[in-house]
């Protein structure tokens, strides 16, 4: 089902950024990450993975103890995470405002609809990083991706974003096409599902795949923008995840993304930067227990 595949490339995506995270393109270009290193923004060792593996993971194990899509479950998994550094190799570090808030939100009783962001400011990335292991499940519907993305981020543009990446991702599974084939249904399959709808023109540049990439950002459209310019532009694991660090700024976010789909599409994530990551054992453990429930619901 390339489950391990997805996430073994979100995962190694995601460590290459964090030692550089917030350093813009400029700097990288003079002195380009070429593989796994060390300490940097965080000072934390090689190998070691942010929120965006930490809550992807949190997702899928809440999905397969449950056999479900139980968002209270999710949202109890992601307090673990923020109070307990549940799903962390070392101590938590580095979550976004919005997705704190939202488990603020939770923490204090309110529902689990109600504790998304819903604001045009609650449009970084926080929904986007985490919503990969959707697209393994059979028969998942539009409306299940909006409410995981609402849980931290509930305003359309996220939601949007989550459903497009999805899409793109079940074409990858489904269907043996290029990349440029891949995005181009998806889109199409978007435009038609959301017509009228608010704020599908600020994809214009995504559906007509007129790429404006000059840095990683915190913003969900131009990011979901920079990790198919990534994709685009390059021709197997080890280049696209590389290419969408060295773009600087919202590196490890944007080099997970990049990842998932590219772990999808060619595999071949070199086995060093695997063997590089401390604990990768407990992620494949989680990729067999949610591989395990993804089979169970075919």
């Amino acid at each position: 089902m390339k489950i391990k595949d997805g996430i073994v490339g979100l995962t190694v995506g995601d460590a290459l950024g964090v030692p550089v995270e917030f350093r813009p393109r400029e700097y990288l270009i003079e002195n380009p990450v070429t593989g796994m290193m060390g300490h940097g923004t965080y000072d934390k060792p090689k190998g070691t993975w942010s929120d965006d593996t930490s809550l992807t993971l949190a997702t899928m194990q809440s999905i397969a103890a449950k056999n479900a899509i139980d968002l209270e479950d999710i949202m109890r998994e992601f307090v673990a995470y923020a109070r307990e550094s549940k799903y962390c190799q070392y101590e938590v570090f580095d979550y976004g405002n919005t997705t704190i808030e939202a488990i603020n939100r939770f923490e204090r009783g309110y529902p689990v609809n109600e504790c998304g962001g819903r604001d045009e400011y609650d449009n970084g990335n926080g929904s986007l990083m985490r919503i990969l292991p959707l697209a393994f499940i059979p028969g998942i519907t539009y409306d299940e991706i909006e409410s995981v993305s609402g849980l931290t981020h509930a305003h359309p543009k996220s939601k949007i974003s989550c459903v497009l990446y999805i899409e793109i991702a079940k074409s990858m599974l489904e269907n043996n096409l290029e990349i440029e084939e891949h995005i181009q249904r998806a889109c199409e399959k978007i435009q038609k599902h959301y017509e009228g709808v608010e704020y599908l023109e600020e994809f214009r540049d995504i559906f007509e795949m007129d790429f404006h990439v000059t840095e990683g950002r915190s913003y969900v459209i131009k990011t979901l923008e920079a990790v198919l310019y990534c994709l685009l532009e390059t021709e197997n694991y080890r280049d696209a995840v590389l290419k969408a660090v060295n773009l600087g700024r919202d590196t490890d976010t944007v080099a997970a993304i990049t990842g998932g789909l590219a772990g999808i599409y060619y595999g071949d994530i070199p086995q060093e930067w695997i063997d590089d990551i401390p604990q990768m054992d407990y992620v494949i453990g989680i990729c067999s227990d949610f591989e395990n429930f993804c089979l169970k619901n075919e």
